[in-house]
């Protein structure tokens, strides 16, 4: 028995790698399911990381999906009848829900700085909340108020206004106003030292007023931007106006009525000289 040890060893040795493989790799065929059981990893989202912004954008989309319209209008959007806006702004038709700007134009949003945080002497910083109190018999009640611009970057912009007795529920019902109030406006190449053929400025000069406000704005040639007030360039730069003059006067210090007289001059870009 020990001299026949050596000799199986031996002829094993001899023989070629290929057919040791051979004599291995039926192992794997004939259970091709181990291979196959191995658990897939799904990655999943954890919502605890998602920014603020991410977790509103998310929010949005499913409020979109789960949207059921309540007028004719939002029925015909989102069963896609209508598929641009200016369908619905050319044909005069009353827009009552939100949802159907949504569905129609990519909006873009930013808030207006109506009101002034308190500081020694007046010396508060602008902010976008307007504080106001009414006096009762518990206490003094503060109420907040919002002002919203939105808009597309492409001929369409819309104000609101929203009041509440906290700042979120005053931003989210200014922003909702200002979708419903949205308004399309003219593009051209107006101005007398360009002429290029993007739709970069307003076609012509036109005014605009709200209370004491004056604003008067003039097409710019391409390069000049928006020589206006801080506030005015939000409204502007949402409107898809890139280059334009202004000119105001009156009680420039009251923002809404600064943003009031610009909307008012905007409406006018549609009207024939």
């Amino acid at each position: 028995m020990k001299e026949e040890k050596p000799v199986e060893i031996e002829k094993k040795a001899q023989e070629p790698v290929e057919k040791q493989e051979e004599k291995k790799a039926p192992e794997v065929e004939q259970n091709p399911e181990k291979v196959e059981e191995k658990p897939k990893e799904v990655k999943q989202i954890d919502e605890r990381r998602l920014t603020r912004e991410e977790r509103r954008e998310k929010e949005f989309k499913e409020s979109l999906t789960k949207w059921k319209p309540k007028t004719e209008l939002g029925v015909k959007v989102r069963n896609g009848e209508i598929k641009h806006i200016g369908e619905v702004l050319d044909s005069g038709q009353k827009i009552l829900e939100s949802e159907i700007v949504d569905l129609l134009i990519p909006i873009k949003s930013d808030l207006i700085s109506i009101g002034q945080s308190k500081g020694k002497f007046g010396g508060g910083k602008r902010r976008a909340w307007r504080q106001t109190q009414r006096k009762t018999k518990e206490g003094n009640v503060p109420t907040f108020s919002a002002l919203a611009v939105v808009g597309d970057e492409n001929g369409h912009v819309g104000i609101g206004n929203g009041r509440s007795m906290e700042t979120l529920p005053a931003r989210d019902k200014a922003l909702r106003k200002a979708k419903l109030n949205i308004i399309k406006i003219e593009r051209t190449c107006s101005a007398f030292d360009c002429s290029c053929e993007d739709p970069h400025t307003i076609p012509f000069k036109i005014h605009g007023k709200a209370g004491s406000v004056r604003v008067t704005l003039i097409p710019a040639p391409q390069g000049t931007g928006l020589v206006v007030a801080n506030e005015l360039k939000k409204v502007l730069k949402l409107a898809g106006i890139q280059d334009v003059y202004s000119k105001t006067s009156g009680r420039k210090r009251t923002t809404f009525n600064l943003i009031q007289a610009c909307i008012d001059a905007l409406k006018k870009t549609h009207v024939t000289k």
